[in-house]
């Protein structure tokens, strides 16, 4: 039997995605964000949401762009540390170790060391209740060789990709292939 748990945002899996910007006075920022996703694919589009509170929030809202960088397992401390700090307290960058690197098409940083990055240009914005949905048209990604299949595309299991759940907090890691799509339902 199923028990209500009540009105909450919980999805599984949420990503753990680093969003990068630039401030006011371009100095390169990120920030972690759970709240989104693929949100459309003509044109290659995404979602991500944040409360206009943040740091980042302006620097998406001055330079119409941002990044996302996609963490592996290895940077889970880093990833939870930019979603920890303030932008507008310290160099999160500097503190963290990591490299922003500027992005060739967007007026966004991405970080180096992360293996997947998506640069957006940012085509709308939405007021959502406590948050702004921000929809940014993908212009490109970029992936390490490393990450990449023998079809030029993106593993997941070389990734190995951050996931959070909402309902206790916690990051976890991806598990096992458990079939194709759009083929292993042929036969239910």
């Amino acid at each position: 039997m199923k028990q209500s748990i009540g009105a909450k945002p919980l999805a599984f899996p949420t990503p753990t995605w680093v969003v990068g910007t630039y401030d006011m006075n371009g100095k390169p920022n990120a920030m972690t964000i759970a709240w989104g996703g693929i949100c459309c694919s003509n044109p290659p589009c995404i979602s991500v949401s944040l409360r206009k509170a943040t740091y980042s929030y302006a620097g998406i809202i001055e330079n119409k762009a941002f990044t996302v960088s996609i963490p592996s397992e290895n940077y889970v401390k880093q990833a939870d540390y930019f979603g920890i700090a303030s932008g507008r307290d310290e160099n999160k960058f500097d503190c963290a170790c990591l490299t922003p690197v500027r992005s060739d098409l967007v007026p966004a940083p991405y970080v180096g060391e992360f293996p997947i990055i998506l640069e957006c240009k940012l085509l709308h914005s939405l007021e959502v209740g406590l948050h702004t949905m921000f929809v940014g048209e993908i212009m490109d990604i970029k992936a390490e060789e490393s990450v990449l299949d023998e079809n030029g595309n993106p593993d997941i299991e070389k990734i190995r990709p951050v996931i959070y759940a909402t309902g206790n907090r916690s990051y976890y890691s991806i598990g096992s292939n458990l079939g194709k799509a759009f083929s292993t339902g042929k036969n239910p």
